[in-house]
């Protein structure tokens, strides 16, 4: 990771032109809107070392939750906004271009998460001194297993670095918009589909070593019953909501009622797919409680190579919220996937005669 910040610091500008490349263009041709890759290229070297500090926050997170300790990992990402909200009033006012403050917000929040984990991974005699062992058995293990697994839980990222490339050449806003409706999608994702999780995927694991199948099926399935529980109500409030929400939140300042309706469209767009956003963050944990990485991979593909098929379609008709569109519909490949593979494995049974207690 080290490397990889490095690289990401120095090669900035690289970076900005492979995402951003409508703003290189037109930053190449001496254009009117030039400005934005240049100042998007200095703010990814501020903000870019917040890869290196989240990557461990994220390994001693789950370093954490294996010991049940799931209290410090859920409320570390709140230093994140303290961090922002402080240098957008204290920081930013300051500055010619405000945007640098928050950039600064973003670097200091990575910080402080990484240092606010550290006493706890000491008092749990779990904050060890780093050695090389490239042919332990147990790296050995999870090197095999990584790859295919990162691969797996970034097909969502991967389509919004896609859905960004091509924004960048449309209409001036339209990363903007789909940003911000992207915010309010990760909440409701974040509160419950990422939450619910994190929590069967210790349990997942220890009923696997355990050989308990039906302990296993019972967990997936109380997973999988409490995002419907919580997803649908969130997804409709999401849906219908999207305008209300968008107003009292964001509508101040430079973010005027044009971009309220503009940015409704497309966080109704990716509201519709909310649902099998958090079923992919359910069902995927059966997998790698398994050590199966590599069937999450197979259904990504598909669902990535999808959502190109789809971009390309929607967005020449739709523009932004067409690339909304298209994330959501290909976001529904994969949950029907799991489902039926998980089903014919006979690790997710319907129905299973449990309450709702975990």
């Amino acid at each position: 990771m080290t490397v990889v910040t490095l690289i990401g610091v120095i090669g900035s500008p690289l970076v900005a032109a492979l995402f951003g490349t409508g703003w290189f263009l037109d930053w190449l041709h001496d254009g009117p809107s030039a400005g934005k890759f240049e100042l998007a290229s200095f703010l990814l070297k501020i903000t870019f070392p917040y890869l290196w500090f989240i990557t461990f926050v994220a390994l001693s997170g789950a370093i954490l939750n294996t010991l049940g300790k799931f209290a410090v990992s859920s409320f570390t990402p709140a230093f994140l906004n303290v961090a922002i909200i402080a240098c957008a009033i204290f920081v930013s006012p300051r500055l010619a271009q405000p945007e640098i403050g928050l950039a600064l917000g973003v670097f200091i929040g990575g910080l402080v998460q990484f240092a606010f984990q550290i006493p706890f991974l000491m008092r749990e005699k779990m904050l060890v001194r780093p050695q090389w062992g490239w042919n332990d058995p147990g790296v050995k293990k999870i090197r095999t297993l990584m790859l295919p697994a990162m691969f797996g839980v970034s097909v969502s990222q991967i389509n919004l670095l896609f859905d960004t490339f091509i924004a960048s050449f449309l209409a001036t806003g339209s990363i903007s918009w789909l940003y911000y409706s992207d915010r309010l999608l990760e909440f409701p994702l974040g509160l419950f589909g990422i939450a619910i999780a994190t929590v069967i995927l210790p349990a997942l694991s220890r009923k696997h070593v355990d050989k308990s199948p039906e302990q296993f099926a019972a967990t997936m399935d109380w997973g999988v019953r409490m995002v419907l529980l919580l997803g649908i109500p969130a997804m409709a409030g999401l849906m219908f909501l999207a305008k209300p929400m968008l107003m009292v939140l964001f509508m101040r300042g430079e973010f005027n009622v044009a971009d309220v309706n503009a940015a409704s469209l497309s966080l109704v767009a990716y509201g519709a797919g909310l649902l099998n956003f958090m079923l992919i963050k359910v069902l995927a944990p059966g997998y790698y409680a398994r050590q199966d990485t590599k069937t999450p991979v197979k259904f990504g593909i598909v669902a990535m190579i999808t959502n190109m098929v789809f971009n390309a379609i929607f967005a020449s008709f739709f523009g932004y919220v067409g690339l909304a569109m298209a994330t959501s519909l290909s976001a529904s490949l994969m949950p029907a996937f799991f489902i039926t593979d998980c089903t014919s494995k006979v690790f997710i049974k319907f129905p299973v005669k449990r309450s709702f207690s975990l």
